[in-house]
């Protein structure tokens, strides 16, 4: 979590240098977005620790778009077509059968997680959308969100500065480059919700449930292969109809 959030903050300090302030009005999505998103990163560890990535995954990111689309038919007031609220039914669709095929007691609390994580998901993007529309100005929101990380870093990372050490640069640079990705990802997705409504830009985003079961049934030989690719495949197809409207 510290090396991600170190990721992040780094490639954004030079633009907060050099970028006007955003909008006061947007400081405390800024805020409330940084908090959300320290619990997001623990819980998105916690799932990954309790259940396979191609389980994990899928329902983390790919029950992200249906609640968003909840979240935002309420605040800020968006309104989807027939066509996107039949993707949302395919990804919920999508989400069960992965459940589904692996349900059993221990699992469902294993899972528990994975669906905290969808919410978390769902919290920030819904804030950052708001927030970055009401900063009057896009890359002065984006970088002050990535600064306001720091504070996530030194709480995460200053009480395990020997164990930094001891784990060596490879793993340094695996959670930093990690978290410079992620912050290029991101930002593109906050500036493009100020383009298009908040619900399909976190479909297109999710699109990634495809690849994720893939790594998890290649690369990790994770079982059973063509439920889970299926059930991923679902999820996929339904966040492109939410696109698609």
């Amino acid at each position: 979590i510290g090396l991600v959030s170190l990721g992040h903050f780094v490639p954004a300090l030079p633009f907060f240098l050099i970028l006007p302030a955003p909008d006061m009005a947007a400081l405390p999505y800024i805020i409330a977005s940084t908090v959300i998103h320290w619990s997001y990163y623990f819980f998105l560890i916690a799932a990954y620790k309790h259940s396979d990535l191609s389980l994990a995954y899928p329902i983390a990111r790919g029950a992200a778009p249906v609640l968003i689309a909840l979240g935002a038919t309420i605040w800020p007031g968006e309104i989807l077509s027939p066509m996107a609220w039949g993707g949302i039914i395919g990804v919920s669709c999508g989400v069960t059968m992965l459940v589904v095929s692996r349900a059993t007691g221990a699992l469902k609390k294993d899972l528990f997680p994975a669906f905290i994580t969808a919410l978390m998901v769902a919290a920030y993007s819904i804030e950052d959308g708001i927030g970055v529309r009401v900063s009057g100005a896009p890359l002065s929101y984006i970088t002050w969100l990535f600064t306001a990380e720091i504070c996530v870093t030194l709480f995460v990372l200053m009480p395990r500065r020997a164990l930094i050490r001891q784990n060596g640069i490879k793993q340094f640079l695996t959670g930093f480059s990690g978290g410079v990705l992620s912050s290029l990802s991101y930002a593109l997705a906050v500036f493009a919700q100020t383009l298009a409504p908040l619900a399909l830009v976190a479909a297109i985003r999710e699109t990634s449930v495809i690849l994720a079961a893939l790594i998890g049934v290649i690369w990790f030989k994770e079982r059973p292969v063509l439920m889970r690719i299926f059930a991923a495949c679902v999820v996929a197809f339904g966040v492109i109809l939410i696109a698609l409207s």
